[in-house]
């Protein structure tokens, strides 16, 4: 049985590297496909994403870390039209702003990035909330990295 997989592995991944156009390679009855059209090694799943798998429509809410203040009060309120309304109210201060836009969706779905006239901030979209990523796009790791996590009211 050992001898039967890896020579279906070894199969798939010759095939895949000579027919890069294939989207599927059927092997044997333990191994239904595989599929070879993206070029990393981590699979996408570009038929469910957060935009057409989650309920991603609402108003999210979070305190942000602030460098000279307790934090950022944030509301960030996603339309189905694709628009936005950020509100900010910096804690202990009497700043307070609001910006209008539009978002658009990156990474295969799975992430938004706000268009607004000072804000390119991306969001990675979950279930019931989001994830603020760094001016990277990266997810922001440390400590305090739960608290750049909006969540869906």
């Amino acid at each position: 049985m050992k001898k039967l997989i890896y020579f279906a592995l070894t199969a798939v991944a010759f095939s895949a590297c000579n027919n890069p156009s294939q989207q599927k390679v059927e092997t044997t009855e333990s191994i239904s496909s595989v599929d070879t059209t993206t070029s990393s090694t981590t699979a996408v799943d570009t038929v469910h994403t957060s935009q057409n798998s989650l309920d991603w429509a609402g108003t999210y809410e979070a305190t942000i870390p602030c460098a000279d203040c307790p934090g950022i009060k944030t509301s960030l309120q996603l339309n189905n039209d694709g628009t936005f309304v950020l509100q900010s109210e910096y804690l202990e201060r009497k700043n307070k702003f609001e910006e209008k836009g539009n978002f658009a969706w990156i990474n295969h779905g799975s992430t938004i990035q706000l268009q607004g006239k000072e804000n390119k901030t991306q969001y990675k979209v979950g279930e019931n909330k989001l994830i603020q990523l760094d001016t990277e796009g990266k997810e922001i790791t440390g400590e305090h990295a739960d608290l750049y996590t909006l969540h869906k009211k």
